[in-house]
């Protein structure tokens, strides 16, 4: 049966990206971002059909049961994994991909005035693949293109190209297409600080100019790369002699 096989796919999605998860029925029993998903199933196949309170009022028994709350609107795709699952929102017009992994205190979240929210879509979109860490927030009618990541702690206001990285608040692409991705030009960065900053670049521009100060190269992060492996390697040269923390 369908539901058998869907049921199949998602604890074999678990035990592929779950380090933790030791046997297909501890995931079964033990997996409450699980449960959520498959109860959602439900809700979902009765909102459709229109008995929507009784959905709503079901989806609040399964919120407080595994912390986890998927209004019954939303459109969840195949092998989703909510690891640990407490605290995850995803919002009524939301749609989820496949094989999207959330972390736990993740919303995504909508905006908009109850006038209009019948009228539009107003939560996002996860497309194929995607990686959301846990605490970020993803609001409004934004796509998260496939296979990107957001970082723990961020809030994606815009959309997110396909195999990028963005952490920050508000978030901006770091990775995309596994290159590292340099902002050099403060307009780029989309924050409430952003007119500061442009005003503060200006003023030391023109002031290296009024005293003849060569212009340097934007910094990249090469040498942050350096250090940070020249670190390493003296941590694993002296990791017979100093305690890592062992037991702590």
């Amino acid at each position: 049966m369908e539901w058998l096989t869907r049921i199949g796919e998602d604890i074999g999605s678990v035990m592929d990206r779950d380090p933790a998860a030791q046997s297909r029925l501890q995931v079964f029993l033990c997996t409450p971002g699980l449960h959520a998903v498959w109860v959602h199933r439900i809700h979902h196949w009765l909102w459709r059909r229109g008995w929507r309170l009784t959905a709503r009022m079901l989806s609040q028994g399964t919120r407080f049961w595994t912390g986890v709350e998927i209004h019954p609107g939303a459109q969840i795709g195949r092998r989703l994994l909510i690891d640990h699952g407490m605290g995850v929102v995803i919002g009524e017009t939301a749609v989820v991909g496949n094989d999207v992994t959330l972390y736990q205190g993740v919303t995504l979240g909508g905006t908009g005035s109850a006038s209009d929210s019948v009228k539009r879509k107003r939560h996002p979109t996860l497309c194929d693949g995607v990686f959301v860490g846990n605490n970020a927030n993803i609001l409004g009618d934004i796509s998260i293109g496939e296979n990107s990541r957001v970082g723990a702690g961020s809030v994606v206001l815009r959309d997110v190209p396909p195999n990028s990285t963005v952490v920050g608040v508000p978030a901006h692409i770091v990775y995309r297409n596994g290159q590292r991705v340099l902002i050099t030009d403060p307009h780029e960065v989309k924050d409430p600080l952003s007119d500061a900053l442009i005003a503060l670049a200006d003023r030391v521009e023109k002031l290296e100019i009024q005293v003849g100060c060569p212009c340097e190269e934007p910094n990249t992060f090469a040498a942050e790369d350096y250090e940070r492996a020249a670190y390493r390697d003296e941590v694993e040269l002296s990791r017979d002699y100093v305690s890592m923390g062992e037991g702590i």
